[in-house]
């Protein structure tokens, strides 16, 4: 648990600087109460020295001023060391305690506890950020782990049961219990797509991730990028009893991009919409004005994402308990596709959703050319 205490928003150098202050004002303030002190006892002594013994005024003036200054100078440097050694260890060891404390939880992140947080040192700013940044790279590192098991689990389990098929057919085949028919094929057909398609999506996405994707820019209209997602779409919507609806608005900015990989995030975000909304429900494709460029979006009136679950739908295989998981078909990567597609394009994917069984929202946000033309209607 993190500390939650008001924090200090006093930097580590303003600190410094009021601990050298202190030093010095304390510096001066002993050498003022010294000098008020004894400065006139000795200046007295020597003038009494003076009328009982040898010696002119001016000697014993001199002496005078040169003890009390010795004195005031001796003693005020005394008070200036021993206050800057107290401040400085004080600062050190403040220090070197949140120092020690971030090592620590470093060396136990190192060893794959992830789930180690730092209170607020309250040593200012700097300390205090950096312990929020360690337990954002902590947080996000144990939710990578965490995905990074599952993926491994989802992984195997598409895998094991294409694979199972394939070889339960085989086996049959070649015991003669099972006969090459055209239904038997069809299934082995289907299995082997299905390993296919699970391995190009893989490769896709890693490779987008990688930066070794080439883009093949050319520009085009926002409008023809959605009728051509929405006619790719349009039989498979009629038979699952969707209506596809279409919105366009005018003169928006030409987009420089590699069509059919924009082809390829929408006709992602297309499948995923038509199979997490029921018959009779509507997906609407549109283009708009965005404050970037242009922004596509996917909207459905279909079953609807939880919002706890809608920052990591972009996540490999990532499986809401409710909605949007692998009952429904598909690899499980589509939608990571897409965000890793957008991203090489220079744009951004954002999902949104009122709820469970109030549809859902897919918007991509893509830059306008510098120097844009315009589309009408």
């Amino acid at each position: 648990m993190t500390d939650v205490r008001p924090r200090s928003r006093t930097g580590i150098a303003a600190r410094l600087l009021v601990a050298m202050t202190l030093v010095l004002a304390v510096a001066a303030l002993a050498g003022w109460l010294v000098a008020s002190a004894l400065g006139p006892t000795l200046f007295h002594r020597h003038m009494l020295d003076a009328e009982r013994g040898p010696g002119g005024m001016m000697q014993h003036a001199e002496q005078a001023f040169a003890s009390a200054s010795a004195v005031t100078i001796a003693v005020a440097l005394a008070a200036a060391v021993l206050t800057a050694l107290v401040a400085s260890t004080l600062l050190a060891r403040r220090i070197g305690a949140s120092l020690g404390t971030l090592s620590a939880a470093a060396g136990q992140v190192a060893s794959g506890r992830f789930d180690v947080r730092l209170d607020d040192p309250g040593m200012g700013t700097e300390f205090d950020d950096l312990a929020d940044a360690f337990n954002a790279m902590a947080g996000r590192l144990d939710h990578d782990q965490e995905l990074r098991r599952r993926l491994m689990a989802d992984v195997a389990h598409e895998l094991r049961t294409p694979v199972a098929t394939i070889v339960a057919y085989v086996d049959a085949l070649e015991d003669g219990v099972q006969d090459l028919t055209p239904e038997a094929v069809e299934v082995l057909r289907a299995q082997t797509s299905r390993l296919t398609r699970l391995a190009t999506d893989l490769s896709a996405v890693t490779q987008v991730e990688s930066g070794t994707l080439v883009l093949d820019r050319r520009r085009v209209a926002p409008r023809l990028l959605v009728d051509t997602a929405v006619s790719a779409v349009r039989a498979r919507a009629d038979d699952a009893g969707i209506a596809l609806v279409r919105r366009v608005a005018t003169q928006l900015p030409v987009l420089e991009v590699d069509v059919d990989r924009i082809g390829q995030v929408l006709a992602n975000l297309l499948d995923n919409a038509i199979r997490h909304t029921p018959a009779g429900g509507t997906v609407t494709v549109s283009a708009e004005r965005s404050a970037a460029g242009v922004r596509l979006s996917v909207d459905d009136t279909g079953e609807g994402i939880d919002e706890e679950h809608l920052p990591y739908v972009f996540e490999r295989f990532y499986r809401a308990d409710t909605a949007r998981d692998r009952a429904h078909g598909g690899s499980g990567i589509g939608l990571a596709i897409a965000k890793a597609l957008v991203q090489a394009h220079g744009g951004s994917v954002s999902a949104r959703s009122a709820g469970p069984g109030r549809g859902s929202t897919f918007a991509v946000d893509l830059p306008a050319p510098a120097e844009p033309g315009f589309i009408g209607s």
